[in-house]
């Protein structure tokens, strides 16, 4: 369908869809042009291990997902035009919970601030989605996330092998549950554009820095805390299998 397809190019060019890890030079808040090209460096020497730049930036990236991918699972529930798109909507909520409980927790130990608020990127996926309706909500929303899931899915992989925090060990494992769940839910919808989304996640374009940074959190302000859901009895460590492709 060229249409729909030319449409959701457009979707992703103008969203300027990508989630990298230097993206998040933060707290800093310098941007990408400015983050060290050594994100091995150690920052702080903790009781949980030594912290990395890349550590640091992760639990940032964690923590800005969830505040936009909960009230998009939000609307999926809401929009959704399909039994399996409102399913994705729950494990989004569900999943992010679980993953802004455990950030919530472990900042604080590893002295690391968290934004209150997703960055203008990802606030603009928001917006991108809200904007759809029917079956092209479904298709907006789900390619969307599934770049952003597919670009960090490698990112926490790395985390993962070579973090010495306890910490953001713990953190990696629950993320990479989370967002392979979520990558599954997401192709179970039977919208996902392959092609499209292979190429967007491999070749994310260039955004000036103030865009795909989370502002600061201003003095004073409350702690946003992305709700647990309990009632939705959504499990999210262990994902059904997609179809299967034969």
């Amino acid at each position: 369908m060229p249409t729909s397809r030319s449409k959701m190019g457009t979707v992703f060019v103008v969203g300027a869809l990508g989630l990298t890890i230097s993206a998040l030079a933060y707290p800093a808040m310098l941007g990408i042009q400015t983050t060290s090209s050594d994100t091995s460096r150690i920052i702080a020497n903790t009781q949980f291990g030594p912290l990395t730049e890349a550590d640091r930036d992760f639990v940032v990236k964690v923590r800005a997902a969830g505040l936009w991918e909960y009230p998009l699972g939000e609307m999926a529930m809401k929009k959704g035009s399909t039994q399996e798109m409102k399913e994705a909507g729950k494990h989004l909520i569900v999943g992010h919970a679980g993953l802004d409980a455990m950030c919530l927790k472990i900042a604080p130990m590893l002295n690391v601030t968290l934004p209150n608020q997703a960055s203008p990127q990802q606030q603009q996926f928001v917006a991108t989605s809200a904007a759809e309706s029917g079956r092209q909500f479904d298709s907006t929303a789900a390619n969307i996330m599934r770049v952003t899931h597919g670009q960090i899915f490698p990112v926490i992989a790395k985390i993962r092998a070579t973090t010495r925090n306890t910490l953001v060990r713990q953190l990696a494992d629950l993320a990479n549950d989370t967002v392979l769940d979520h990558i599954t839910v997401l192709e179970n919808t039977g919208v996902i554009n392959s092609e499209l989304v292979n190429f967007q996640q491999s070749t994310p374009p260039k955004l000036p820095k103030d865009q795909l940074t989370p502002p600061p959190p201003q003095p004073g302000a409350p702690i946003v805390v992305l709700a647990a859901r309990p009632d939705l009895n959504i499990n999210t460590s262990a994902p059904t299998p997609s179809p299967s492709a034969g």
